[in-house]
């Protein structure tokens, strides 16, 4: 009955894609010029992700092959399972960013086109086209891990509790996906970004989206491949490592209980114990598209409200779906009985994953939006010049890291207590699972709430570009600013989620470890930092998160530099680009961003699947050698990667709120500045010197929360699914 709930519901929110892509693709879509605009940006983020997706194929491949000779060597008998399931999560991955990028450069002309005639209009257009992108990569999610599941209990004689660890190779394909599509689109668009600003804003003194500028074409395809692209593979590669981890965690307990005789073993209940995570998720896509379907606004309305209004509908019904689920599977029958309490327990675990989802969106709005104190502060400091803007930004990057850290503690702590007291043996890391499975219970209204950004971001800049009317243009920035604070609000959302992912993610890879320990007399009783093995794994985990970001950073900085080079080339070559008279080759500015992207995304990528799996294997031969009797580590390889991973995973969630609220403080400051009137005797509006160096802060924020802070939180989850599917070559 579960799987075909989960299928059924799978195949119905495909199917409700399916009916908004028609109910987006028959709208308006404007003039001759706009359409030729956004031909060009579609033809742009097409080719980059095409380029982008090859290297991504061909390294896939490769580890494919490694994983499978691997096994091949030590577990024989899953080398073809790890690795089939690691193409098919990595092809899912690829597939969930094409489908995001596809959409939002299809629906960005027709919100632009929809803001002529109403703001109603643009707005259900540009949500309609961002749900589009979350409904399928949640859906298809769903269907991936399931479908994986029901191959192998049908087709295999694979025990049902044992089917889960067999497939985690899906989970690290779609992560290892996930990190060079965010990676790779982060450095595009950034390098773009700050490449048109400096020349652009700062240099030429020209606007924002100016037609005059080069580099603006790169810029707005830089919005689709970045944070359509690769936000939607990071977000599926979210869903699919946590449902598997949640499924792997749900054995554990049904085997404790059983072991114990607190519950007699009966296959249609591990059945239900094992798939109740995708249950839950299944009625969180339902109440997404209800959600979706109610967002609507009135021309004198705050557009931001509309969205706000989804979301509080998304999370009522996503609490009641997840009520049904937990007394679908705890609240009846042989576990009801000897645990009456189990179900609500459980239910009220669901409730602080969402409660905890909506406490990191009021949180990063707080810390991004400039109606707030932490935004103005830096506003405020930039008077005095960059300096001091960049000095004001900093310090809000790391105030903005103490509240997030109070509420993953507080969410992690009472589920676990929650579980321990619902009457099942072992039930308080479950109990974290479930938690984290409420949170991901909104996950595609969030994904299309991220997705609406670039959209109207786009739309904003098709009609900039196309020089419409002044009213129409107060239109689309509403629609943009608003878009700038979903996607920092999806920022905080994601962290959030995988902060919480983590902790359960690690007690996998611990239950994994025991798992395989079990045949040759290995136990990881405990993670013991007093020993210099463990202590340095936790060294090498902590140093992994900044020197990747040190990475990720100045990748943007040095493809930055060639578009920089480029623009100035153009304007002084073709003096007539200023004057209007002779039109930019936008072409060769897409051109140098996407070889710098592709070759600059490789290197940090690949430190993040190596470093664990070269400190697991060192420890293993260090654990097993010996000077006489003793061994020269007293730390096994298995110990030594789960403090590397525990450690990595918390210094990473920090780094990526610092990272992705101070780069979306500093975005809004510079916005704050430039939307009050130009007044030199105030020192503000766009021109002054307030405002340029507002445009320095955002500048430097920009890799910040677009390029670094994103990939963190797939680099916290790969760390996670690479160690989850290589643990027994540790042990």
């Amino acid at each position: 009955m579960e799987l075909i709930l989960i299928f059924g519901v799978s195949i119905f929110a495909l199917l409700f894609a399916i009916y908004l892509i028609k109910n987006v693709m028959k709208r308006d879509t404007g003039s001759e010029k706009m359409m030729s605009i956004s031909n060009a940006i579609k033809e742009g983020a097409e080719a980059f992700l095409r380029r982008q997706n090859r290297t991504i194929i061909y390294l896939a491949i490769i580890v494919a092959i490694l994983v499978f000779l691997l096994y091949k060597v030590q577990r024989p008998e899953q080398a073809l399972w790890a690795s089939l399931s690691f193409i098919f999560g990595a092809l899912s991955s690829v597939s969930s960013g094409y489908i995001g990028m596809w959409i939002s450069i299809r629906s960005n002309i027709r919100t632009a086109a929809e803001a002529m005639k109403s703001l109603n209009g643009a707005l259900q257009t540009a949500i309609r086209g961002g749900a589009v992108s979350g409904l399928f990569i949640v859906a298809l999610s769903l269907f991936g891990v399931v479908g994986l599941f029901a191959i192998a209990k049908y087709f295999s004689t694979i025990e049902v509790s044992d089917i889960p660890i067999y497939i985690a190779g899906y989970g690290f394909g779609a992560s290892f996906v996930a990190l060079f599509a965010q990676l790779g689109g982060g450095i595009y668009t950034k390098a773009a970004d700050v490449g048109a600003d400096l020349v652009g804003k700062v240099e030429a003194g020209i606007p924002e989206d100016d037609p005059r500028n080069p580099a603006v074409i790169a810029d707005l395809v830089g919005d689709n491949v970045g944070d359509c692209a690769g936000r939607g593979a990071d977000l599926f590669e979210s869903t699919a490592a946590e449902n598997i981890g949640a499924m792997i965690l749900a054995a554990m307990l049904y085997k404790a209980n059983v072991a114990t005789n607190i519950i007699k073993d009966v296959p249609e209940i591990l059945l239900a114990v094992i798939l109740f995570p995708m249950v839950a998720r299944a009625f969180g896509l339902i109440s997404s598209i209800v959600g979706v379907m109610v967002v609507r606004t009135k021309e004198d309305e705050d557009p931001m409200k509309a969205l706000n209004r989804g979301y509080y509908v998304t999370s009522i019904l996503a609490m009641i779906g997840f009520g049904i689920a937990t007394y679908w599977t705890f609240g009846t029958g042989q576990i009801a009985e000897v645990a009456p309490s189990a179900w609500w327990h459980f239910f009220l675990c669901g409730v602080i994953g969402v409660l905890t989802s909506v406490m990191f969106l009021w949180i990063t709005q707080y810390y991004t939006e400039y109606k707030y104190s932490p935004v103005k502060s830096i506003a405020e400091a930039s008077k005095t010049g960059p300096a001091t803007n960049i000095i004001a930004g900093v310090s809000v990057g790391f105030e903005c890291v103490a509240i997030p850290s109070i509420v993953i503690a507080v969410a992690i702590f009472t589920s676990y207590t929650l579980g321990n007291t619902s009457g099942l043996l072992n039930a308080g890391f479950f109990a974290t699972a479930v938690a984290t499975m409420g949170m991901l219970g909104p996950a595609a209204y969030v994904l299309a709430m991220d997705t609406f950004g670039p959209i109207t971001d786009n739309a904003g800049g098709i009609v900039e570009m196309s020089q419409l009317p002044q009213e129409i243009r107060k239109k689309t920035d509403r629609l943009d600013a608003i878009g700038n604070t979903t996607k920092a609000l999806t920022k905080g959302y994601a962290v959030g989620s995988a902060a919480l992912a983590a902790f359960l993610l690690f007690q996998a890879f611990i239950v994994e470890v025991e798992h395989y320990g079990k045949s040759i007399g290995f136990k990881l009783e405990s993670v013991d930092v007093s020993t210099p093995g463990v202590f340095i794994g936790a060294l090498m985990g902590a140093m992994l998160v900044f020197l990747f970001s040190a990475w990720a950073i100045k990748a943007v900085g040095r493809a930055a530099q060639a578009i920089i080079q480029n623009v100035r080339k153009q304007f002084k070559e073709k003096p007539g680009i200023l004057e209007g008279s002779e039109k930019p080759d936008y072409g060769e500015c897409v051109d140098i961003v996407t070889k710098a992207a592709l070759r600059e995304m490789v290197k940090p990528g690949l430190l993040v699947v190596l470093m664990p799996v070269v400190v697991g294997f060192i420890f293993k031969l260090l654990y097993n050698a010996k000077v006489g009797d003793m061994r020269i580590s007293e730390s096994s390889g298995a110990e030594v990667v789960a403090s590397m991973l525990l450690i990595g995973t918390i210094v990473g969630v920090v780094a990526a709120l610092f990272l992705n609220n101070s780069g979306g403080a500093w975005d809004n400051a510079k916005k704050y500045i430039e939307l009050e009137p130009s007044d030199p005797q105030r020192n503000m509006g766009k021109g002054s010197e307030r405002h340029k160096a507002g445009v320095v802060g955002d500048t430097v924020g920009d890799p910040f929360k677009d390029t670094a802070g994103p990939s963190l939180h797939v680099l916290i989850k790969l760390l996670s699914t690479v160690t989850l599917v290589l643990a027994p070559l540790f042990i």
